[in-house]
This record gives structure tokens, sequence and C-alpha cells, in this order.
């Protein structure tokens, strides 16, 4: 039965809303000891206050078993609602983009979690050194907001194109770099969300649509700067055609005018040997 009108807009938002939620749902569910070690650090750092830098260590060990495969499973149905597929069963799809993409997301998450725990040692180090060598920390921090914008890039690539995971990395840093304008819009709106989901509703923002939300953003910020690059490409491919086309013509029309001075030349030199014949006879003839 199809609602229209008021009721038919309120059934959308209502049918989006569960799609959301189910979806960062399970997200959270499959990253559960992350998210409970986060939690349990946030908590105890009323009494202790190096509590969540204690429990970094297992956060970040376990980040790339749980974490990563979730958020990209999270990315599949995100994309197939971006790419026009609405409908799509929401368990199947997740724990098939989850089990399917599992060992990338793996290895891709231990690349991360290498790439900012260095960048992280580094900046604190530099940080405390001299005023010179302090500059060092500021590119750190750029450093920094490259690899956040390419870890977005990096869910969309891996549940839209087949690659590598070294391909998928170094395009999703490519990506990040090339399109600069993009990569800010996409920090930023991100950015927004998440000061929206941690300060403004914490607790029923987070569980039900956080995650979901920076997905569906994430991917259909992605699939629009590749849908243009594509189209780009197309174009010039196009264009790479026509002038190939072209040049065959050129090359075409000058063998038919080369064919034609040759057949223009070996005519006169029939005219010529003709004509030289005729005289020959007349001379022949007059001597007679």
């Amino acid at each position: 039965m199809e609602f229209k009108g008021v009721m038919g807009g309120l059934y959308k938002i209502s049918e989006w809303i569960m799609r959301f939620s189910v979806i960062n749902l399970l997200w959270i569910i499959c990253s559960i000891p992350v998210f409970f070690l986060f939690f349990m650090g946030l908590v105890s750092m009323n009494e202790h206050p190096d509590a969540l830098k204690t429990m970094l260590l297992p956060i970040g060990v376990l980040t790339p078993f749980t974490f990563f495969p979730a958020t990209t499973a999270m990315f599949a149905v995100a994309r197939k609602w971006v790419t026009g597929e609405e409908d799509v069963p929401l368990l199947k799809t997740f724990f098939r983009g989850y089990k399917e993409n599992y060992v990338q997301s793996m290895i891709g998450g231990i690349f991360y979690v290498l790439v900012f725990t260095i960048i992280s040692v580094n900046y604190f180090f530099y940080l405390k050194q001299g005023n010179l060598l302090k500059i060092l920390a500021i590119l750190f921090i750029a450093f920094t907001i490259i690899m956040i914008i390419s870890l977005f890039n990096f869910f969309s690539i891996i549940v839209h194109l087949h690659m590598k995971i070294f391909q998928i990395i170094k395009n999703s840093v490519l990506i990040s770099i090339g399109n600069p304008i993009n990569s800010i819009v996409l920090l930023i709106c991100n950015g927004v969300i998440l000061w929206i989901c941690l300060t403004k509703f914490n607790f029923f923002l987070v569980v039900f649509f956080m995650g979901s939300i920076v997905a569906a953003f994430s991917f259909w910020q992605f699939n629009r700067s590749f849908t243009k690059l594509q189209m780009k490409q197309q174009e010039l491919e196009e264009k790479e055609q026509q002038r190939l086309a072209e040049a065959e013509a050129e090359a075409a029309e000058a063998e038919a005018e080369q064919d034609r001075d040759v057949d223009a030349f070996e005519k006169s030199d029939s005219d010529i040997v003709d004509a030289n014949v005729h005289k020959k006879e007349e001379n022949d003839n007059n001597r007679n």
C-alpha cells in the first residue's frame, strides 16, 4: 500500500529513520569491543584522568579487527542507498559487505592505526622541542587531516571499486589531495555531524544515527566526485578518439592525393610517349 500526500511523506521519513538506525546499531554491535573500551575510558576519567590514555593501546589493537570491517559494511549499505537501491535487505547487505571486505578492511585498519600512531608520537615529540622544531608538529597536524579525509575515501573505494588494498590506500590519499575543495567540504560536514551527535544529543544520536549519516554523506560526496572524474575521463577519451579519427582521415586524404598525383604523372608520361611516337611517324612519312 502506497501513501500519498502528507502521510506518504511521513511514511517515507519514518522508513529512512528506521534504515539509518538499524545500520547504525549493527555498526555499533559489530564494533562493540572498541566502543566499550572507549566508553569505559570516558567514564573513568573522573576518577583517573589518564584512564582514556591507558585504553588507547587495546582500542588500537582491536580497531582493525572490529571497527574497520563494521564501518566498511555500513558503507556498503550506504553505497546501495546512494546509487538508487533503497529497498535492499539491511541485514543481508550489511553482513555480506562485512564478510566480503573483511580482509582488506583489516589490512587497511592496521595501516591506518600504525600511521596515526606514528603521527601522534612524532607530534608530541616535536611539540616539546624548540621553537624551530615545533613547526614540524604543525606539519604533522596537516598530515593528520589528510589521512582523516583519506579514511572516508578508503571506506568508499573499498565498497565501490575492485582494487588491491595498496591501490585502495594510494587512491584514497591521492583523491584527498587532488580534490582539495571536496576534501574540505567532506571534513567540515562530517565534523559538524560528529560535533552535533557528540555534544548536543549525546547517547541518542550516537547510538542510532551518527555513523550511518556520516557513511551516507561520505559516500554521496565520493560518488559525486567519482562520477565527475569518470565524465572528464570519458570526454578526454572521446576527444582522443576524435583526434585519431581526424588524423586517420587526413592520412587517408593525403594518400588519396598522392595516388592522384601518381596517376596524373603516369598519364602525362603516357601522353609524352604517344606524342613522341606520333612525331616519329610523321618524320618517317616526310622522309618517304
